[in-house]
């Protein structure tokens, strides 16, 4: 058995490619993790919108750049990554009104708390999102907290930084959620990556007292092509 950050003993982890047939698993752990690392149902209740607007491409359209986190033959963890940025931005301009319309004779149902969701993302979205980085493979990665550890962590982000390099690519950037003085810079130095943007996000004012910032860090692999590098600090 394993033993995570939390204290918790759960089974042993796989790291592996992602298959067709995890699919809902990925879905649900992206709804699971959705607020801040908890479930996203109080913040917007229609987890099959939320999941598909944060997954599908990765799962649907570049599988072969998905991982996945499986104990007990159940999804647990993911990393989704992308290296064709203009593929998927094409594939939003139209899921994303898919989506609009699936949404619409949905929207009477809701409870306040979904359509504050919806007023944030629709207005406010665009703007309290850093910028990205065109042209550079991106990821985003979620563990459920029982199975959520530094070392499982990076276990997961050094196999998609492996794969990154084993297809010539050359850096990797990601947008990560920053609050109640979690992550901060030196934190990202740390594990070789660069701050270049840092948005505070409004969404969840109403859920979470402190502030939430989501930067964009960027990881040049041809310097350092490993989370820690050679020699993981020591206090790891």
């Amino acid at each position: 058995m394993d033993t995570t950050a939390e204290g918790k003993e759960t089974a042993p982890v796989a790291i592996r490619p992602y298959r067709a047939s995890d699919r809902e698993g990925v879905r649900r752990v992206c709804a699971d993790t959705g607020f801040l690392g908890s479930p996203i149902d109080q913040v917007f209740e229609d987890r099959e919108l939320f999941a598909d607007y944060l997954t599908s491409y990765y799962t649907d359209r570049e599988p072969e750049s998905t991982l996945v986190c499986e104990a007990g033959g159940t999804i647990v963890g993911y990393l989704t990554g992308c290296r064709n940025s203009r593929a998927k931005s094409r594939y939003h301009a139209i899921h994303n009104v898919q989506l609009f319309l699936r949404m619409l004779p949905r929207y009477p149902f809701y409870r306040p708390a979904s359509r504050r969701y919806l007023h944030w993302l629709l207005w406010n979205g665009r703007r309290e999102s850093p910028r990205s980085l065109p042209g550079i493979p991106h990821f985003h990665f979620n563990i459920l907290a029982p199975w959520r550890s530094v070392t499982r962590t990076r276990e997961l982000v050094d196999a998609f930084l492996g794969y990154l390099v084993q297809k010539g690519e050359k850096a990797v950037y990601g947008q990560i959620v920053v609050f109640d003085r979690r992550r901060g810079e030196k934190m990202f130095e740390r594990y070789g990556f660069r701050v270049v943007d840092r948005v505070a996000v409004t969404k969840y004012a109403d859920r979470f007292p402190g502030s939430v910032y989501l930067c964009t860090v960027v990881k040049d692999l041809e310097a350092n092509p490993r989370l820690y590098g050679a020699h993981p600090p020591a206090h790891e």
